[in-house]
């Protein structure tokens, strides 16, 4: 069984896959885009993956080309394992429109609701207005509010919602989570449906979206949806760009409401220069880096060596996706 994988994740669990012996055969991709089997170079024709890692290292950087171009060209693709929570990028619908079977991973659920809870304190702790006096010299006591009290709406509430409920109620708030399946959930105080948000959004002091991007949540946070939000509110997306209406949302922006906006994915990526978006004081902005934490990789890698565990023992794969709503995202 031919294992397509980039040198960086073969180094850190060479020592696992070696444990199955002979029957794993690791194609390993380098950053100049060069596949070796047993030490010999390979054509990203002749790689032939059976099963592909398909993590960060092989999708930044100089090896991603001849990496997923030696995947989709394999003729016997049975199984692709990816780094990402979301399988919105195109090339997971090609993997899937092969027949190949797609898992994800949560390992950067962790340091996402961590950058959650970043975005939101420095907000409510006025952090630019604290950062502007200390380059000023000046001595300032500004006021701030707490969390303690305040209603949080998580929209998407799965590993990464629920670890930003975790944390969020660690500091006093109080969590509503909103997904399709009712069943109550013991990571929040209460669960939604999406049909409920209208009712929810004038009661919340934080909306928190960590929902993939799908047909149904495309543009979800539109003008009717800031229009809702109560004055004081932050806004905070960590899901797709795509769940917003971007123009509607530098208007309601520019009309105080919400007070503050935390985002760190958008439509387009990298976002143009000229964008809005970048200078508006009332926006925090990063480059989709929320799950850049240290301890991704390692959660990552773990997932990843597991299901091969599993895989080659005939067993049922860990998280794996549906094809339908991979197909489904596609066609929206």
């Amino acid at each position: 069984m031919r294992l397509l994988i980039h040198e960086k994740a073969y180094g850190r669990v060479a020592d696992a896959i070696a444990e199955h012996g002979a029957v794993v055969e690791p194609l390993i991709v380098s950053d100049d885009g060069t596949i070796a089997l047993h030490g010999a170079p390979v054509s990203v024709d002749d790689a032939a993956p059976e099963v592909v890692w398909a993590n960060a290292d092989a999708f930044f950087g100089g090896a991603s080309r001849a990496f997923m171009t030696a995947a989709l060209k394999s003729p016997g693709l049975k199984w692709v394992q990816s780094g990402a929570a979301g399988f919105d990028h195109a090339v997971f619908g090609q993997f899937v429109q092969k027949g190949a079977r797609l898992t994800t991973s949560h390992g950067q659920a962790v340091g996402m609701a961590d950058y959650v809870l970043w975005g939101v304190l420095d907000a409510l702790q006025g952090g630019p207005g604290r950062r502007a006096a200390q380059a000023a010299r000046e001595w300032a006591r500004l006021p701030f509010r707490e969390i303690d009290g305040s209603h949080w709406v998580v929209l998407g509430f799965g590993a990464i919602g629920k670890g930003v409920a975790a944390r969020a109620r660690a500091f006093g708030a109080q969590v509503t989570g909103v997904r399709r399946n009712p069943a109550p959930d013991p990571a929040a105080d209460r669960i939604a449906a999406p049909g409920d948000l209208p009712a929810l959004l004038p009661q919340a002091d934080v909306v928190v979206l960590c929902a993939p991007a799908t047909p149904e949540t495309h543009h979800i946070a539109d003008a009717a949806f800031f229009g809702r939000m109560k004055a004081g509110a932050i806004f905070v997306n960590v899901g797709r760009g795509a769940l917003v209406d971007e123009p509607a949302l530098l208007a309601a922006l520019d009309r105080g409401v919400p007070e503050h906006a935390v985002l760190d994915v958008f439509e387009t990526e990298p976002l143009p220069t000229e964008s809005a978006f970048w200078g508006h004081p009332r926006v925090t902005l990063t480059g989709h880096a929320s799950g850049f934490s240290g301890g991704n990789a390692p959660r990552n890698d773990a997932l990843f060596v597991k299901n091969l565990g599993r895989y080659l023992a005939g067993e049922a794969l860990l998280n794996e996706a549906d094809p339908k709503d991979v197909l489904a995202g596609m066609a929206g």
